[in-house]
Protein backbone atom coordinates (compact mmCIF):
# COMPACT_ATOMS: atom_id res chain seq x y z
CA UNK A 1 0.00 0.00 0.00
CA UNK A 2 1.36 3.43 -0.91
CA UNK A 3 1.00 6.59 1.18
CA UNK A 4 1.22 10.12 -0.14
CA UNK A 5 3.64 12.57 1.44
CA UNK A 6 0.58 14.33 2.87
CA UNK A 7 -0.66 11.08 4.46
CA UNK A 8 2.75 10.37 5.92
CA UNK A 9 2.85 13.87 7.36
CA UNK A 10 -0.55 13.41 9.03
CA UNK A 11 0.55 10.04 10.38
CA UNK A 12 3.70 11.55 11.85
CA UNK A 13 1.69 14.36 13.46
CA UNK A 14 -0.76 11.87 14.93
CA UNK A 15 2.14 9.85 16.29
CA UNK A 16 3.53 12.92 18.03
CA UNK A 17 0.13 13.68 19.57
CA UNK A 18 -0.36 10.12 20.73
CA UNK A 19 3.19 10.02 22.03
CA UNK A 20 2.59 13.11 24.13
CA UNK A 21 -0.77 11.78 25.35
CA UNK A 22 0.38 8.25 26.15
CA UNK A 23 3.95 8.94 27.19
CA UNK A 24 5.85 6.50 29.39
CA UNK A 25 4.61 6.70 32.97
CA UNK A 26 6.46 9.09 35.26
CA UNK A 27 8.83 7.57 37.76
CA UNK A 28 6.98 6.50 40.89
CA UNK A 29 7.58 8.54 44.03
CA UNK A 30 10.10 7.06 46.44
CA UNK A 31 9.11 4.19 48.69
CA UNK A 32 11.15 1.80 50.87
CA UNK A 33 12.82 -1.14 49.16
CA UNK A 34 13.92 -2.92 52.32
CA UNK A 35 12.73 -3.12 55.97
CA UNK A 36 12.33 0.17 57.82
CA UNK A 37 14.37 0.37 61.03
CA UNK A 38 12.36 2.31 63.63
CA UNK A 39 14.83 3.39 66.32
CA UNK A 40 13.64 4.08 69.87
CA UNK A 41 16.28 6.00 71.88
CA UNK A 42 14.85 4.67 75.16
CA UNK A 43 14.11 1.40 76.93
CA UNK A 44 11.17 -0.93 76.48
CA UNK A 45 7.84 -0.17 78.14
CA UNK A 46 8.26 3.62 78.14
CA UNK A 47 6.17 6.14 76.25
CA UNK A 48 8.34 6.27 73.13
CA UNK A 49 8.53 2.48 72.97
CA UNK A 50 4.76 2.12 73.41
CA UNK A 51 4.09 4.64 70.63
CA UNK A 52 6.62 3.09 68.24
CA UNK A 53 5.25 -0.42 68.73
CA UNK A 54 1.68 0.82 68.33
CA UNK A 55 2.69 2.44 65.03
CA UNK A 56 4.43 -0.77 63.96
CA UNK A 57 1.24 -2.72 64.70
CA UNK A 58 -0.94 -0.23 62.79
CA UNK A 59 1.37 -0.26 59.77
CA UNK A 60 1.37 -4.06 59.72
CA UNK A 61 -2.37 -4.53 60.30
CA UNK A 62 -3.43 -2.04 57.64
CA UNK A 63 -0.62 -2.88 55.16
CA UNK A 64 0.47 0.76 55.02
CA UNK A 65 3.94 -0.13 53.75
CA UNK A 66 5.17 -2.82 51.38
CA UNK A 67 8.20 -3.36 53.60
CA UNK A 68 8.12 -4.45 57.27
CA UNK A 69 8.78 -1.94 60.04
CA UNK A 70 11.18 -3.18 62.71
CA UNK A 71 11.33 -1.47 66.13
CA UNK A 72 14.83 -1.38 67.64
CA UNK A 73 15.53 -0.01 71.14
CA UNK A 74 18.86 1.81 71.50
CA UNK A 75 18.72 3.32 74.97
CA UNK A 76 22.43 3.43 75.79
CA UNK A 77 23.87 6.75 76.91
CA UNK A 78 20.44 8.22 77.70
CA UNK A 79 19.39 7.56 74.11
CA UNK A 80 22.63 8.87 72.64
CA UNK A 81 23.26 5.44 71.13
CA UNK A 82 20.12 5.76 69.02
CA UNK A 83 20.71 9.34 67.92
CA UNK A 84 24.34 8.70 66.93
CA UNK A 85 23.28 5.59 64.99
CA UNK A 86 20.81 7.57 62.89
CA UNK A 87 23.23 10.50 62.52
CA UNK A 88 25.87 8.13 61.13
CA UNK A 89 23.42 6.68 58.57
CA UNK A 90 23.80 9.50 56.04
CA UNK A 91 21.55 8.98 53.03
CA UNK A 92 19.81 5.89 54.47
CA UNK A 93 16.05 6.54 54.13
CA UNK A 94 15.21 3.16 55.66
CA UNK A 95 16.05 4.36 59.17
CA UNK A 96 13.77 6.65 61.23
CA UNK A 97 13.77 7.57 64.91
CA UNK A 98 11.07 8.57 67.37
CA UNK A 99 12.11 11.34 69.72
CA UNK A 100 11.39 12.46 73.22
CA UNK A 101 12.98 15.31 75.13
CA UNK A 102 16.31 13.50 75.14
CA UNK A 103 16.61 14.88 71.61
CA UNK A 104 17.74 18.01 73.51
CA UNK A 105 18.71 16.87 76.99
CA UNK A 106 21.11 14.04 76.10
CA UNK A 107 23.59 16.12 74.06
CA UNK A 108 23.31 18.98 76.56
CA UNK A 109 23.95 16.72 79.56
CA UNK A 110 26.61 14.47 78.05
CA UNK A 111 28.34 16.60 75.45
CA UNK A 112 28.05 13.89 72.78
CA UNK A 113 28.57 15.19 69.23
CA UNK A 114 24.93 15.37 68.29
CA UNK A 115 22.30 18.02 67.62
CA UNK A 116 18.80 17.64 66.21
CA UNK A 117 19.96 19.55 63.12
CA UNK A 118 22.12 16.51 62.30
CA UNK A 119 18.91 14.68 61.40
CA UNK A 120 16.09 15.32 58.92
CA UNK A 121 12.81 16.45 60.57
CA UNK A 122 9.73 14.56 59.38
CA UNK A 123 6.71 15.22 61.63
CA UNK A 124 5.46 15.98 65.11
CA UNK A 125 3.05 13.15 65.92
CA UNK A 126 1.79 14.47 69.26
CA UNK A 127 2.82 16.13 72.51
CA UNK A 128 2.97 13.97 75.61
CA UNK A 129 1.73 15.01 79.04
CA UNK A 130 3.30 14.42 82.47
CA UNK A 131 1.38 13.44 85.60
CA UNK A 132 2.44 13.33 89.25
CA UNK A 133 1.71 9.78 90.44
CA UNK A 134 1.76 8.10 93.87
CA UNK A 135 1.02 4.58 95.05
CA UNK A 136 -2.75 4.18 95.53
CA UNK A 137 -2.18 2.62 98.97
CA UNK A 138 -0.69 5.88 100.26
CA UNK A 139 -3.02 8.44 101.89
CA UNK A 140 -2.21 11.40 99.61
CA UNK A 141 -5.27 12.62 97.71
CA UNK A 142 -3.91 15.91 96.39
CA UNK A 143 -0.59 17.25 95.16
CA UNK A 144 -0.50 19.68 98.11
CA UNK A 145 -0.88 16.85 100.63
CA UNK A 146 1.93 14.95 98.99
CA UNK A 147 4.33 17.89 98.70
CA UNK A 148 3.67 18.79 102.35
CA UNK A 149 4.61 15.22 103.28
CA UNK A 150 7.77 15.41 101.19
CA UNK A 151 8.76 18.64 102.90
CA UNK A 152 8.23 17.03 106.30
CA UNK A 153 10.31 14.06 105.16
CA UNK A 154 13.46 16.17 104.95
CA UNK A 155 14.89 14.59 101.83
CA UNK A 156 13.84 10.97 102.43
CA UNK A 157 11.15 10.69 99.74
CA UNK A 158 12.15 9.01 96.47
CA UNK A 159 11.10 10.24 93.04
CA UNK A 160 11.58 7.71 90.24
CA UNK A 161 12.08 8.75 86.65
CA UNK A 162 13.40 7.75 83.25
CA UNK A 163 17.14 8.35 83.02
CA UNK A 164 19.29 11.05 84.56
CA UNK A 165 19.27 14.72 83.59
CA UNK A 166 16.29 14.09 81.32
CA UNK A 167 12.70 15.33 81.39
CA UNK A 168 11.60 13.45 84.54
CA UNK A 169 14.52 14.79 86.56
CA UNK A 170 14.06 18.27 85.07
CA UNK A 171 10.47 18.27 86.36
CA UNK A 172 11.65 16.92 89.73
CA UNK A 173 14.18 19.75 89.98
CA UNK A 174 11.48 22.26 89.07
CA UNK A 175 9.22 20.90 91.85
CA UNK A 176 12.06 21.23 94.36
CA UNK A 177 12.82 24.81 93.32
CA UNK A 178 9.13 25.79 93.35
CA UNK A 179 8.24 24.23 96.72
CA UNK A 180 11.39 23.67 98.76
CA UNK A 181 10.63 19.93 98.90
CA UNK A 182 13.66 17.64 98.55
CA UNK A 183 13.65 14.29 96.75
CA UNK A 184 16.09 11.46 96.27
CA UNK A 185 15.92 10.97 92.50
CA UNK A 186 16.08 7.31 91.38
CA UNK A 187 16.74 6.88 87.62
CA UNK A 188 15.30 3.93 85.70
CA UNK A 189 15.72 2.66 82.14
CA UNK A 190 12.20 3.59 81.07
CA UNK A 191 8.72 4.62 82.15
CA UNK A 192 7.59 1.00 82.38
CA UNK A 193 10.24 0.25 84.99
CA UNK A 194 9.32 3.45 86.85
CA UNK A 195 5.67 2.35 87.11
CA UNK A 196 6.70 -1.10 88.40
CA UNK A 197 8.93 0.50 91.05
CA UNK A 198 6.10 2.77 92.20
CA UNK A 199 3.59 -0.08 92.41
CA UNK A 200 6.12 -2.07 94.42
CA UNK A 201 6.67 0.77 96.89
CA UNK A 202 10.36 1.11 96.03
CA UNK A 203 9.83 4.79 95.18
CA UNK A 204 7.29 7.27 96.54
CA UNK A 205 6.23 9.07 93.35
CA UNK A 206 6.84 9.52 89.65
CA UNK A 207 6.05 12.01 86.91
CA UNK A 208 5.34 9.35 84.29
CA UNK A 209 3.51 10.03 81.05
CA UNK A 210 -0.16 8.95 81.09
CA UNK A 211 0.33 5.92 78.84
CA UNK A 212 3.21 4.69 80.99
CA UNK A 213 0.94 4.30 84.01
CA UNK A 214 -2.60 3.88 82.67
CA UNK A 215 -2.75 0.11 83.26
CA UNK A 216 -1.63 0.53 86.88
CA UNK A 217 -4.16 3.33 87.41
CA UNK A 218 -6.91 1.24 85.83
CA UNK A 219 -5.88 -1.65 88.10
CA UNK A 220 -6.15 0.49 91.23
CA UNK A 221 -2.41 0.43 91.95
CA UNK A 222 -1.51 4.07 91.26
CA UNK A 223 -3.18 7.43 91.86
CA UNK A 224 -2.71 10.55 89.71
CA UNK A 225 -2.47 13.80 91.70
CA UNK A 226 -2.06 16.48 89.00
CA UNK A 227 -1.06 17.06 85.37
CA UNK A 228 1.76 19.42 84.34
CA UNK A 229 -0.25 21.35 81.76
CA UNK A 230 -1.95 24.73 81.74
CA UNK A 231 -5.38 23.14 81.34
CA UNK A 232 -7.13 19.91 82.24
CA UNK A 233 -6.90 16.99 79.85
CA UNK A 234 -9.87 16.84 77.43
CA UNK A 235 -10.57 13.08 77.66
CA UNK A 236 -13.77 12.17 79.51
CA UNK A 237 -13.85 8.38 79.04
CA UNK A 238 -13.86 6.64 82.44
CA UNK A 239 -10.63 4.80 83.20
CA UNK A 240 -10.50 4.08 86.93
CA UNK A 241 -13.97 3.79 88.44
CA UNK A 242 -15.69 7.14 87.83
CA UNK A 243 -12.41 8.90 87.07
CA UNK A 244 -11.21 10.00 83.63
CA UNK A 245 -8.14 11.89 82.49
CA UNK A 246 -10.27 15.03 82.66
CA UNK A 247 -10.76 14.37 86.39
CA UNK A 248 -7.11 15.15 87.15
CA UNK A 249 -6.53 18.75 88.27
CA UNK A 250 -3.69 20.80 86.85
CA UNK A 251 -0.60 21.04 89.02
CA UNK A 252 -0.87 24.81 88.79
CA UNK A 253 -4.30 24.73 90.42
CA UNK A 254 -2.76 22.64 93.21
CA UNK A 255 -0.03 25.18 93.90
CA UNK A 256 2.65 23.67 91.62
CA UNK A 257 3.12 26.34 88.97
CA UNK A 258 4.96 24.06 86.54
CA UNK A 259 4.09 23.21 82.93
CA UNK A 260 5.89 20.70 80.74
CA UNK A 261 4.93 18.80 77.58
CA UNK A 262 7.17 16.52 75.54
CA UNK A 263 7.68 16.01 71.83
CA UNK A 264 6.73 12.72 70.22
CA UNK A 265 8.15 13.30 66.77
CA UNK A 266 9.86 11.56 63.89
CA UNK A 267 13.24 12.30 62.31
CA UNK A 268 15.17 10.59 59.50
CA UNK A 269 18.81 10.09 58.72
CA UNK A 270 20.66 13.13 57.34
CA UNK A 271 20.59 13.70 53.60
CA UNK A 272 16.99 12.58 53.06
CA UNK A 273 15.33 13.85 49.89
CA UNK A 274 11.98 15.63 49.71
CA UNK A 275 10.34 12.53 48.18
CA UNK A 276 11.61 10.40 51.04
CA UNK A 277 10.37 12.83 53.70
CA UNK A 278 7.04 13.12 51.89
CA UNK A 279 6.67 9.34 51.92
CA UNK A 280 6.93 9.21 55.72
CA UNK A 281 4.73 12.29 56.22
CA UNK A 282 2.05 10.57 54.14
CA UNK A 283 2.57 7.30 56.03
CA UNK A 284 2.06 8.95 59.42
CA UNK A 285 -0.99 10.84 58.20
CA UNK A 286 -2.49 7.46 57.34
CA UNK A 287 -1.50 6.09 60.75
CA UNK A 288 -3.24 9.02 62.46
CA UNK A 289 -6.51 8.22 60.66
CA UNK A 290 -6.80 4.74 62.19
CA UNK A 291 -8.95 3.82 65.17
CA UNK A 292 -5.93 2.23 66.85
CA UNK A 293 -4.08 5.55 66.80
CA UNK A 294 -7.10 7.43 68.10
CA UNK A 295 -7.35 4.93 70.96
CA UNK A 296 -3.66 5.44 71.79
CA UNK A 297 -4.22 9.19 71.87
CA UNK A 298 -7.25 8.82 74.13
CA UNK A 299 -5.74 6.19 76.45
CA UNK A 300 -2.54 8.20 76.75
CA UNK A 301 -4.27 11.59 77.04
CA UNK A 302 -2.05 13.08 74.33
CA UNK A 303 -2.14 16.57 72.93
CA UNK A 304 -2.74 15.60 69.27
CA UNK A 305 -0.92 18.52 67.61
CA UNK A 306 0.58 17.51 64.24
CA UNK A 307 3.28 19.47 62.42
CA UNK A 308 5.53 19.02 59.38
CA UNK A 309 7.93 21.10 57.32
CA UNK A 310 9.13 24.52 58.45
CA UNK A 311 6.47 24.77 61.17
CA UNK A 312 7.87 21.61 62.77
CA UNK A 313 11.52 22.68 62.41
CA UNK A 314 10.77 26.10 63.90
CA UNK A 315 8.97 24.50 66.86
CA UNK A 316 11.92 22.17 67.52
CA UNK A 317 14.37 25.09 67.38
CA UNK A 318 12.30 27.00 69.93
CA UNK A 319 12.08 23.98 72.25
CA UNK A 320 15.84 23.51 72.05
CA UNK A 321 16.28 26.95 73.61
CA UNK A 322 13.62 26.23 76.25
CA UNK A 323 15.46 23.05 77.24
CA UNK A 324 18.81 24.82 77.31
CA UNK A 325 17.36 27.27 79.84
CA UNK A 326 15.85 24.43 81.91
CA UNK A 327 19.07 22.41 81.87
CA UNK A 328 21.15 25.42 82.91
CA UNK A 329 18.73 26.25 85.75
CA UNK A 330 18.97 22.66 87.01
CA UNK A 331 22.75 22.57 86.69
CA UNK A 332 22.59 19.67 84.23
CA UNK A 333 24.65 21.09 81.36
CA UNK A 334 27.85 19.22 80.50
CA UNK A 335 31.07 21.05 81.28
CA UNK A 336 32.61 22.71 78.19
CA UNK A 337 35.15 20.45 76.51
Amino acid sequence: MKYSKQSLGLFAAATLVLGSTFSAPALAAWEPTRPIEFIVPAGTGGGADIMARTIQGIVTKHSLTKQPMVVINKAGGAGGEGFLDVKSSQGNPHKIIITLSNLFTTPMATGIPFNWKDLTPVAMLALDEFVLWVNAEKPYQTAKEYIDAVKAGNGTFKMGGTGSKQEDQIITEAIQKATGAKFIYIPQQGGGAVAVQLVGGHIDSSVNNPNEAISQWRGGKLRPLCVFDSKKLPYDEKIAGDLAWSSIPTCKSAGLDIEYLMLRGIFMSPGATKDQVDYYVDLFKKVRETEEWKKLMSDGAFNTTFMTGKEYSDWVAKEEKVHADLMKAAGFMAAPQ
